[in-house]
């Protein structure tokens, strides 16, 4: 069992960062995909970034260039660096992980409960 925990969100203007935090609990997490998602009211959740347990990250292209995911497994930890805010990234954010491969979404078994952003222009 891993329970997922964010932090870090709020308001902040457009053009300004935010870093969200992801504490997981359990030892399992170091060999887990780990991930972060967004959900906009009235919009389905989608994929922000992803990072395997060695490192290897994805990201979707509406963030790739503008956001950083990174993880420490030593303190089963995982970050996302998000700079260069616009408006569409108001959304509330969750982490999430699971044994890989991860193919789908309901790949990831353990998701926190979200921590909102909110981009002001």
């Amino acid at each position: 069992q891993v329970q997922m925990v964010e932090s870090g969100g709020g308001l902040v203007q457009a053009g300004e960062s935010l870093t969200l935090s992801c504490a997981a609990s359990g030892n399992l997490f170091v060999v887990y995909t780990a991930a972060w998602f967004r959900q906009a009211p009235g919009k389905q959740r989608e994929f922000v970034a992803d990072i395997t347990s060695g490192g290897s990250a994805n990201y979707a292209d509406s963030v790739k260039g503008r956001f950083t995911i990174s993880r420490d497994n030593a303190k089963n930890t995982m970050s996302l660096q998000m700079n260069s805010l616009k408006p569409d990234d108001t959304a509330a954010y969750y982490c999430a992980a699971g044994p890989p491969p991860i193919t789908v979404i309901y790949d990831y078994q353990y998701w926190g409960r979200g921590t909102q952003v909110t981009v002001s222009s």
